[in-house]
């Protein structure tokens, strides 16, 4: 391998991770798994304080195997399923019978999550479990990212600390914001990811194929059967009725939104993720495995457009951070065209045209939340994606003359991380506001 291409494949393999379930339950349900397996006794009570961004974003999805939405049954798991060692596939195995474990802890009110307080980083949980009549107590603090263990404690005294300043009260958070990972995708820049798309070995980006593997089956699960809001299902029945055409936007469309279809209702199979999240990595992968598909691209074609879409989602997330008011399905479908654009002949100028064509249409989608209607989003992420690469082969380029889009690529990106990470503030806070306090049936 040469020395050029180390950074790149680190950030893959940093950032391109397989997961079951929706990472925001997940990384809740990991750090009581953690903090149970410290406590090394039968876990009696469970409290759980989340940032605000964890909390909106894990309400309603479905958690997988369980029939059930939420934080609190995500919780309860991480009480009695799984293992800490497997991160984000903790729940791969749950069955029946630690669904109803985990039901009996919630009936009996031994189940509390609420959002902590005074906390700045986004991804934070501090997960706290406790023996019979209290007598034990055991925590655990994720932050920075879902699988960032920033600090361990047993009975008040600190058991491990990455970085992260405790407190001896482990029903207080432990800790605010701090760097969690090596590497950043501001690391790297557009012109280098197309410069190693072009030109690296085929052997030593091979392993990305695994995620058309898991992505692309969990997107035929969704169209096989209707999951959640069925949003890919109905798209494709309209497609076999030739209500709309079978082309690669429609297609696409149908396709990444019954992934996550059958993702955001809890399908107990795992998706291949991007920067933390199973739809972004949904999003980065199945469009650009449906375009090689129709274009009759070879397996290296496919590897490398499926290389320079999650990459350019990793370096774009790394302006916004892991969560944010803005929906990441904006930042992973400008991956996936700009991987459709590669299939169809692109090159470095047609890359960045197709990301100024998609930023430029589409910032500003908010985040409200991991749920059954992400698919809607997602569907619609993708059309504009596709969208955007056709007209970036054509020679059709956003100016920089219109709004947030710069004649620097960079600097395009950079301000629609400024957006997300800084401007929508406000916007994060109110959604958080009326989702907490909306009337539901």
């Amino acid at each position: 391998m040469r020395d050029c291409d180390q950074l790149p494949i680190a950030l893959l393999k940093q950032e391109v991770l397989p997961a079951c379930g929706c990472t925001e339950p997940i990384a809740v349900a990991l750090a009581v798994a953690y903090a149970r397996e410290l406590l090394d006794a039968p876990v009696a009570r469970i409290d759980v304080k989340t940032s605000a961004n964890i909390y909106k974003n894990g309400m309603g999805v479905g958690i997988p195997g369980t029939g059930r939405t939420g934080l609190l049954i995500a919780a309860a798991l991480g009480a009695v399923e799984g293992h800490s060692a497997d991160e984000l596939n903790l729940l791969k195995d749950v069955n029946d019978a630690s669904v109803a474990r985990a039901l009996a802890l919630m009936e009996a009110g031994k189940v509390r999550v609420s959002v902590a307080e005074g906390i700045e980083e986004k991804l934070f949980v501090l997960a706290t479990v406790f023996s019979a009549d209290d007598a034990h107590s055991a925590s655990c603090t994720i932050s920075g990212s879902h699988t960032h263990v920033a600090s361990r404690m047993k009975d008040g005294y600190e058991m491990e600390n990455r970085g992260c300043g405790a407190t001896q009260n482990p029903s207080e958070p432990a800790c605010s914001a701090q760097p969690t990972t090596t590497l950043d995708g501001k690391m790297i820049s557009i012109a280098q990811i197309v410069e190693f798309v072009n030109t690296v070995d085929f052997n030593d980006i091979a392993f990305i194929l695994e995620a058309e593997k898991l992505n692309m089956y969990i997107a035929r699960a969704g169209i096989a059967k209707r999951h959640g809001l069925g949003v890919g299902y109905a798209l494709m029945q309209k497609i076999e009725r030739k209500t709309l055409g079978d082309d690669i936007i429609t297609r696409s469309m149908a396709m990444t939104a019954a992934a996550s279809d059958a993702r955001m209702a809890g399908a107990t199979l795992p998706v291949m993720s991007n920067s933390g999240s199973g739809n972004q990595g949904i999003t980065a992968t199945v469009p650009v495995c449906v375009a090689a598909q129709q274009l009759g691209k070879s397996e290296e074609e496919l590897a490398r457009a499926l290389t320079l879409a999650h990459l350019v989602a990793i370096h774009i997330k790394g302006y916004l951070g892991r969560l944010s008011a803005l929906c990441g399905c904006v930042v992973a479908s400008s991956g996936a065209g700009c991987g459709v654009a590669y299939l169809m002949g692109g090159g470095r100028k047609e890359v960045e045209a197709t990301i100024k064509n998609m930023l430029g249409n589409m910032t500003g989608m908010l985040c409200d939340g991991a749920k059954e209607g992400c698919a809607l989003k997602v569907s619609a992420g993708v059309n504009a994606a596709v969208t955007a690469a056709l007209l970036a082969i054509d020679g059709h380029c956003i100016s920089s003359n219109d709004g947030i889009i710069e004649e620097d690529i960079e600097r395009t990106i950079a301000n629609v991380g400024r957006i997300g990470a800084e401007g929508m503030q406000e916007t994060d806070k109110m959604v958080l506001d009326i989702m907490t306090h909306k009337v539901c049936n």
